[in-house]
């Protein structure tokens, strides 16, 4: 297993598009939600006790080896805004691009065939940690800190945040981040005897409402 495989997986600079969403900061910041440091971190914690658990665990079952094409179903079921599930398949193709490239892999090719629209992006993520020879702690690490970094460093460009207030906030979150990805693990180690309904489908209602009215701007700075 290589942790260096893992820093690449989701380090910032890795091409899989996440740099042009906000995560639902950009919707948060215009309704008056996140005006600095402290709404930052209480928006990023909510974020990850929800779609960010949701992520991490369809990441860690992918990576166990669950059928995609099941979770991929999961996924949709668990995302009711039509925004977000466009915005997951929008990221999924980007992070299947940029996996098949760096890790290539009959499971991925297979998935791409399967879905040319684009897969959900955490199920991608987890098939591309197993491409890489990462388990399914790692992915669910790397989708939960993501659930995390991307709204961060979106209100860093839309409030001119100071880069160290919102390090701060990532490394505030990063204990509640391990537990968030173990309880992920836990539930996606449940369903090959359970089925997908053993995931978690944590619901986040304003971020949901948010995407949708997010999309519906003329002129923003982020996709979603």
């Amino acid at each position: 297993m290589s942790r260096a495989a893992l820093l690449v997986l989701a380090d910032g600079r890795f091409p899989a598009g996440g740099h042009a969403h906000s995560g639902g900061a950009e919707a948060a910041v215009a309704a008056g939600r996140v005006r600095g440091a402290a709404d930052l971190e209480e928006f990023c914690r909510g974020r990850l006790h929800t779609s960010g658990l949701v992520a991490a665990a369809l990441a860690a079952a992918a990576a166990l080896g669950v059928d995609p094409l099941d979770l991929d179903d999961a996924a949709d079921a668990r995302t009711p805004s039509a925004a977000l599930r466009l915005t997951a398949r929008k990221l999924g193709r980007q992070m299947m691009r940029a996996a098949r490239s760096t890790w290539p892999s009959p499971e991925l090719d297979a998935l791409a065939a399967r879905r040319p629209r684009g897969a959900h992006q955490p199920v991608v993520l987890g098939l591309a940690a197993r491409a890489a020879g990462l388990g399914p702690e790692d992915a669910a690490h790397a989708a939960a800190y993501e659930a995390l970094s991307g709204p961060a460093t979106a209100v860093v460009r839309l409030l001119s945040l100071d880069p160290f207030d919102a390090t701060g906030v990532l490394a505030r979150l990063a204990p509640e981040a391990d537990r968030v990805a173990l309880d992920a693990v836990a539930s996606a180690r449940r369903v090959p005897a359970d089925g997908v309904d053993a995931l978690p489908a944590a619901s986040a209602p304003l971020l949901e409402i948010g995407a949708e009215d997010h999309a519906a701007w003329s002129v923003r700075l982020f996709a979603s």
